[in-house]
Parts: C-alpha cells; sequence; structure tokens
C-alpha cells in the first residue's frame, strides 16, 4: 500500500490479540488508535482499520455510507438476538424502519413521556432509602431505565420480569468475546464456546416473552399510542406490505435492550465519576436546588440543568456505552488517501476518539466544563459520539439524555452514594462498555 499521510500499521503479535480478546475486548484495540488519526491492522486474514480523525469519521459515515454495511460480526453477534431490526438491518429494509418510529422520538413527544421518568426515578429513590445494603448501581440503573422503557414505550408490557430480563440480556453478552473471536478467524458460528447454551436460552426467552405481547396487542385495538402500536401500524411505503410479528419482536428486542441497557451503564459510570468527584458533585447539587427551589422535580426544570447533562455527557466521553462502531465495506473507496478495498472491516474506536490525545486536553481527566456554553466551538463534532454518528445515529440519543437528567435531579438530592473500599472499577467491552465487577455503593440520606 502507498504510504499515506497519517497512516501507521499497528502490529502486535496475533497471539497477544487473541489473549486481549479473551480478557476484554477493550484491550485489543491497537495501542496507537489513542494518538494516530488511521490505522491499519491485520489479524486472522482480516484487514481492519480504525479511523480515528473526526472529519474522516464523518467522510466514512455521512458522504460514504452507501458503501459500508452493518458487516458480518454484527450480524453474527447480535443478529440471533435481535434478527434484523433497526440496529442490524441494512439498505431500504432499515430505512423503512427508521421511518416508521420516528414520529414516536420528536421533542414534543419526548416531553411526555417526563412524567413517568420521574416517577420511575422516585422510585428507585424510595428503595434506596430503604436499603440496609451496598446497591449494585448497575443493576439499579437496569431496572429504573427498563420502568421507563415499559412506561413509554410498552404499555402494558408490566408482566415482563425486570430482574429475568437483565440476566437474559447478560448472559447473552457474556460470551460475546468469543463472538468476535471466532468472527476475526472466520471459524464457524456451530463450534461451542463457554457460555453458548445459556446465551441461546437467553434468546429464547426474550423472543417468547416479547412474540406473546405483540399477540396479545394485535387482539386489542390501537389505543396505546406507544411503540409497539407504531410498529403494528407502520408499513413499507415501496412495497406496501406491514411488519410481520418476528420484525415487530427484532425491533422490540432492540429498544429493550440498546435502550435501556445504554443509558443505565451510561448512569452507573455517572455515579461512579461523582463519586469520586466531590466538587463538581456538588456543583451539580446547587444547580438543582436552584432550578426546583429546593422542591419535588417537575417535568418543566429537566431542560434548566445544563450542567446536569453536562456531567451525563462527560461520563459517557470517559465511558461510552457503545464504545466501537463497526462497518465492513461493500464498495472500494479512498478516505484519507487509504485505499479501501471490499470486505476490509471499518472500525470506529470511540472508547479511543473520546480518550485522543490530540483530540481532547487532557483526555482522561473528569471534566464536564467540556460541554458547557462555548468549551465545545471549536471542537469537530464528530470527536464525540456517545450515540453514533451519520444516517444511523440512535434514533434515541435525545430520549436517553433527557431520562438520565431527570433520573440524577431525583436521586442525587435525595442520597449521597459511597463506594465500597477497595473498588476500582475496570470497564470490560460486551458489545457494552460494563463494569468488570458490580460498581457496588451504600447509599445514605444527606443531611
Amino acid at each position: 500500500m502507498p504510504p499515506s499521510p497519517g497512516l501507521v500499521e499497528s502490529r502486535r503479535p496475533t497471539l497477544s490479540v487473541i489473549a486481549s480478546l479473551l480478557r476484554n475486548p477493550l484491550q485489543a484495540l491497537p495501542p496507537e488508535v489513542y494518538r494516530e488519526r488511521l490505522v491499519l491492522a491485520k489479524t486472522g486474514g482480516r484487514t481492519s482499520l480504525y479511523v480515528c480523525d473526526p472529519a474522516l469519521i464523518q467522510e466514512a459515515l455521512t458522504r460514504q455510507a452507501g458503501k459500508l454495511g452493518k458487516g458480518e460480526l454484527i450480524r453474527k453477534v447480535l443478529g440471533p438476538a435481535i434478527g434484523e431490526g433497526l440496529l442490524t438491518a441494512d439498505g431500504g429494509h432499515w430505512r423503512w424502519q427508521r421511518q416508521a418510529v420516528a414520529s414516536g422520538f420528536q421533542h414534543e413527544k419526548l416531553l411526555g413521556f417526563l412524567p413517568a421518568m420521574i416517577e420511575a426515578a422516585e422510585a428507585t429513590r424510595g428503595r434506596w432509602q430503604a436499603a440496609t445494603t451496598p446497591l449494585d448501581i448497575g443493576h439499579e440503573m437496569m431496572r429504573t431505565t427498563f420502568d421507563i422503557i415499559i412506561e413509554t414505550m410498552l404499555s402494558g408490557a408490566q408482566a415482563l420480569d425486570v430482574g429475568k430480563v437483565e440476566q437474559a440480556i447478560s448472559d447473552y453478552l457474556e460470551p460475546s468475546n468469543f463472538m468476535f473471536l471466532y468472527n476475526l478467524f472466520g471459524l464457524p458460528g456451530w463450534l461451542p464456546y463457554p457460555g453458548r447454551a445459556k446465551a441461546r436460552a437467553s434468546v429464547t426467552y426474550l423472543r417468547e416473552n416479547l412474540r406473546a405481547l405483540v399477540a396479545q396487542r394485535r387482539a386489542e385495538p390501537p389505543e396505546h399510542g406507544d411503540l409497539l402500536d407504531m410498529l403494528l401500524a407502520s408499513v413499507d411505503p415501496e412495497t406496501g406490505r406491514a411488519m410481520s410479528d418476528e420484525e415487530i419482536v427484532d425491533n422490540l428486542l432492540t429498544f429493550v435492550t440498546a435502550g435501556h441497557e445504554t443509558t443505565a451503564l451510561g448512569l452507573a459510570w455517572t455515579f461512579h465519576l461523582l463519586a469520586q468527584h466531590r466538587d463538581w458533585e456538588a456543583r451539580v447539587l446547587e444547580e438543582i436546588a436552584a432550578v426546583t427551589e429546593g422542591g419535588p422535580l417537575q417535568p418543566r426544570h429537566v431542560a434548566s440543568l445544563p450542567l446536569t447533562k453536562a456531567v451525563f455527557q462527560e461520563a459517557m466521553r470517559l465511558f461510552p456505552p457503545a464504545p466501537v462502531i463497526t462497518r465492513e465495506v461493500e464498495e472500494p473507496f479512498t478516505l484519507g488517501g487509504v485505499a479501501l478495498k471490499q470486505g476490509w472491516v471499518l472500525y470506529v474506536p470511540i472508547q479511543a476518539v473520546h480518550r485522543h490525545e490530540k483530540l481532547w486536553e487532557q483526555p482522561e481527566r473528569f471534566d464536564p466544563s467540556r460541554f458547557l456554553s462555548e468549551a465545545g466551538r471549536g471542537r469537530h463534532r464528530y470527536a464525540y459520539l456517545p450515540f453514533g454518528a451519520g444516517p444511523r445515529i440512535c434514533i434515541g440519543s435525545a430520549f436517553a439524555t433527557m431520562e438520565a437528567v431527570a433520573i440524577l435531579a431525583v436521586l442525587l438530592p435525595a442520597l449521597r452514594l459511597e463506594p465500597l473500599p477497595g473498588q476500582a472499577p475496570e470497564p470490560t467491552l460486551k458489545i457494552t462498555l460494563r463494569p468488570k465487577h458490580p460498581l457496588q455503593m451504600r447509599a445514605s440520606a444527606r443531611g
């Protein structure tokens, strides 16, 4: 390959990459991605290009988007669970599904969800006030955001067991490092690996429960006005066909898993960071008290909490819930002087972009002021990608941010969280960025 400005080739030994994938796939990222703009890697017969320059990320994910597909990795890892839903589909099938749910995420619709978000946060506050043992903050946030998804997107689905759903999602994601490894070396999917049977059982549980919910709703009048009603009523404008039950289940699973898992993780990391930075916590408490005048949080208050929002944004910079974007080259094109060939895998390592030494001042430092007022004016908008980018940016980004601010504004004034001694949580890549061990914290009433 002819030399390209800013392109470096990573030459990690294959055994080192395999060991990293099995231990923590986040460590399999080439170390150069934290300081270079383009990194080429060849492992297991596959050529991968890591794109870390914001302008080139924009070029790839917008102007060249039609030449990229979701790729084999996403289909093999997520396909068994969420089929051809919004997250995994390509082309026209993706476009009409996106159109089918777009109206449910318009700003006015989102404002109507705020009372449910606040109510779920208040229920969590009650549990924490009554708690006598340490809390698993990740689990607590999963429960809270699940309650919100059920209330706002799947009215009448209270029969779904939050604990079993959370466990099923964890069981499915747990062996994902083996899925990454098998895909990298082109190994057949039928080869066994640890956790495979449990992962399959979890998919069966999730899909069977959602199929029952769809069947129940088909027999009822479309009176809820929620996500499920929108999916049932959607029609492909090109073919005129409606979604099948399986396609609806694909999309429900996409929203139930991606919709509550990522926000919950972002919140869990936010609570962890605030416990390490009490000065920022104090400033957030001052803002909430000034806006609410010491009273209960009301829906109208949420838009007036810029620092609370900035704290969540900074937490997602340091710990992006979806830390890697993966695409496969379907039609050759040139990017930054590099000629990408069909079959190459293109990665946007969001975790590395968010901590890139040439994009952020003191990138490892927790500093929510990066997202306040004029601080980000000179920053390229593709340097910060917690919800992805381009045409496939997460449709629920505004929902998730509004939800997170509401939850923080209800819980923080009432309770102080203290990490257990000796805990230094390590982020690990299980499709999403999870703490390797539970984030255990004690909750106590603020004086």
